[in-house]
């Protein structure tokens, strides 16, 4: 173990001594000089910015022994990998070592021989562990992807927001919660469930102002041919492709593939391939890369050109880290967003899904007692779908309403969990709006996200490259002049605007259209050519009501707009509904985006008795089959026991049940098992392997 620094150390002797690095990085410096100190800190900065060295430095600065919580076990593995290749002596302990590597670990703590110690959340509730831990003192406490904390943030997890109980028998050590995407909301929340201490909070990086923002509505049957155009261009290489789908990754790189080295990269690949096309992409032997939404690529290309979503993220959150991974290298990149109506049904149709009606948890809540029922026999007792059952069960148990055993006996908990229930739900589609209302928005694409992230360090000027900022260098959008009715609309919002001041355009429309001669997204457009041509600034807004907070649009007159005779020509230009730079009667039909949307009739409602009979639908016949589904059932009450956790958060049922049904034979065969996630079967994935192929 390298040798402590001396007291007061030389945070850039450090740098270039333990590191290897001539200098910080931009406010990397301010942040590892407070954490060295002894400051509690909030520290949100995008991904690729330096974060990680704004803890491992005050670590080393520090001396003794820092405890870094981290959610995911592939990032904890590459930052001990890149730890120790720097020489200093770091182990980590979660769920995918063996219990004799954890157990020797833990010895290593005790000694004092390391100076990082990686844990996975849920481990502080092995029995034991923490008292384990408050046995020698820990130098810093370090709390990666923070947002995690928050039921606000865009990756709530309930073993997270329980971190705050711990910290205390860890004092005096200061506590440094880090997280590239946290809402002003969010950051609240991690301060306050965390308890830190008049922390110092340092928000900022989030302008990139290298990266072109484009957003385009396009019906998701022709996404793909647009695709294919917009990569055309040879300087839109290299690039990254989001999917929706799994299916849709493989689809759309298989057809892109025919003019650019392209291949698929999602949870359904096996690690191998994925390393494979990883490795690819760096070295340059792949273009193009398709990708599913919902998966972390944690690639770091710095010359990636263009990013393109097929589809509408379901948060500002999700989509400003997704687009963060072009043009790391500082060079002019593009980022461009397709979004529709149908984007809007299909994130409300898996809100429905994720979030049953109140009334549903509020059966199953009526059921419970003070002595605890097993799960099947309130299933039983209910007679309700148990996908619905499951999804609201463990709702109930988050917000408090249930009390789960490892054992899946359940029994009453407190009668306030409607309240903080409704509030999560609501919170998702609040952020589906904001980010529809970002797709739609005349204002300046870059300096909405700095705002949204509270970012009031990289100031208010516009980034003057994204589609509101310059349309005349739109890769897809493109621009019509308005009409003579356009026009005369146009001077009647002036007119009233000189007359009454600052608006919000819901009103505006209202007094102008009664009759709605223009409908409101006309106006709206309308509304964003003015912008465009300086005549008008829009800003965007909330106010609360209920406790909810509901976002609005105001207009107020530019000096341009003020100056403007009343019978002065109009030059406005409108966005045009037919974006493609082909026309429309020379698309053809791609396939592959059709699966983007339920079937219609199946949105807002719970699953028919065709969904039930196949939940309802026997196991294989035969003892073995039998054998097997008790033998995954003892394995995985032994882990939630280990764990301190309900089994249903090893696994649902649903997702035991199609193990036995498929035995998979590879934990990548796993991913195809409805309810089996990326998560399971990296954590999971051998051990119920060897258990299948015992059987």
């Amino acid at each position: 173990m390298p040798p402590l620094p001396a007291p007061n150390p030389d945070l850039h002797d450090i740098l270039r001594k333990a590191f290897g690095f001539n200098t910080f990085l931009a406010n990397q410096e301010s942040v590892c000089r407070m954490v060295t100190e002894g400051r509690d800190v909030l520290l949100v900065m995008p991904t690729g910015s330096g974060k990680s060295l704004c803890y491992q430095l005050p670590a080393i600065a520090r001396g003794g022994t820092t405890l870094v919580v981290s959610p995911l076990i592939a990032l904890m593995e590459d930052q001990v990998a890149k730890l120790k290749s720097y020489g200093f002596a770091v182990e980590r302990i979660h769920s995918g070592r063996r219990r004799l590597n954890s157990r020797q670990v833990c010895h290593d703590y005790l000694a004092g021989k390391l100076q990082f110690l990686f844990i996975a959340p849920e481990r502080l509730r092995v029995e034991g562990f923490p008292e384990m831990l408050a046995k020698r003192p820990v130098s810093l406490i370090v709390v990666d992807e923070a947002h995690c904390i928050s039921q606000w943030g865009h990756d709530f997890r309930p073993d997270y927001r329980r971190l705050g109980q711990y910290v205390p028998n860890l004092r005096p050590a200061p506590v440094i919660a880090l997280t590239a995407t946290a809402t002003p909301p969010v950051q609240h929340d991690i301060v306050t469930q965390l308890g830190l201490q008049q922390p110092a909070r340092f928000i900022h990086g989030f302008h990139r102002s290298n990266i072109a923002i484009e957003a385009v509505e396009v019906p998701p049957s022709e996404r793909f041919q647009l695709t294919r155009e917009l990569l055309a261009q040879p300087q839109r290489c290299p690039a990254i492709v989001y999917t929706p789908t799994r299916k849709q990754s493989e689809s759309l790189a298989k057809e892109l593939g025919a003019w650019h080295p392209t291949e698929a990269y999602h949870a359904g690949l096996d690690a191998g391939r994925r390393k494979k096309v990883q490795e690819d992409f760096l070295a340059g032997k792949l273009e193009v890369i398709v990708a599913t939404i919902a998966f972390g690529m944690g690639i770091d290309k710095p010359d990636v050109r263009t990013v393109i979503h097929t589809a509408l993220p379901g948060s500002i959150e999700a989509y400003y880290q997704e687009i963060g991974r072009a043009g790391r290298d500082g060079k002019p990149s593009r980022a461009l967003l397709m979004h529709s109506y149908a984007d809007r049904r299909t994130h409300d149709y898996f809100i429905e899904r994720d979030y049953p009606d109140v009334s549903v948890l509020a059966e199953i809540f009526g059921q419970l007692r003070s002595e605890p029922i097993g799960k099947r026999e309130l299933l039983n007792k209910l007679l309700m779908d148990p996908e619905t059952f499951d999804r609201a069960l463990e709702k109930l148990w988050t917000h408090g309403g249930a009390m789960v055993d490892y054992a899946e006996n359940v029994s009453r908990g407190h009668h306030a969990w409607r309240e903080p229930y409704r509030a999560q739900g609501d919170h998702k589609r609040q952020q589906v709006e904001l980010m529809i209302r970002y797709a739609e928005s005349p204002q300046c694409r870059m300096l909405s996200v700095v705002r949204y992230f509270g970012d009031v360090a990289d100031g208010d000027d516009p980034c003057g490259i994204c589609d509101n900022c310059a349309p005349k260098g739109c890769g897809a959008q493109r621009f019509r002049p308005a009409t003579a009715v356009e026009n005369a609309a146009a001077l009647r919002v002036l007119a009233v605007l000189r007359a009454s001041g600052s608006k919000s355009t819901g009103k505006l429309y209202a007094g102008l259209f009664p009759g709605h001669e223009m409908n409101r997204n006309d106006f709206e457009e309308l509304l964003g050519g003015m912008a465009h041509a300086g005549l008008v600034g829009l800003s965007d807004a909330v106010f609360e009501k209920d406790g909810r907070q509901i976002p609005y649009r105001t207009v107020q007159l530019t000096r341009q707009g003020t100056t403007l005779g009343a019978r002065a020509p109009l030059q406005l230009m409108i966005k045009d509904r037919e974006p493609s730079p082909t026309p429309r009667r020379q698309r053809k039909k791609v396939r592959g985006m059709d699966a983007l949307l339920p079937k219609a009739g199946t949105m807002g409602r719970s699953q028919g008795p065709a969904s039930s009979k196949r939940q309802d639908s026997p196991l294989p016949s035969g003892k073995s089959s039998q054998e097997l589904e008790e033998s995954l059932r003892a394995w995985r009450l032994q882990e939630a026991r280990r764990l301190g956790i309900p089994a249903f958060r090893i696994f649902a049922d649903r997702a035991l049940t199609g193990l036995v049904e498929r035995r998979p034979s590879n934990p990548s065969q796993m991913l195809s098992v409805p309810g089996v996630g990326l998560r399971i079967a990296q954590k999971y994935g051998a051990e119920i392997c060897r258990i299948l192929s015992s059987h």
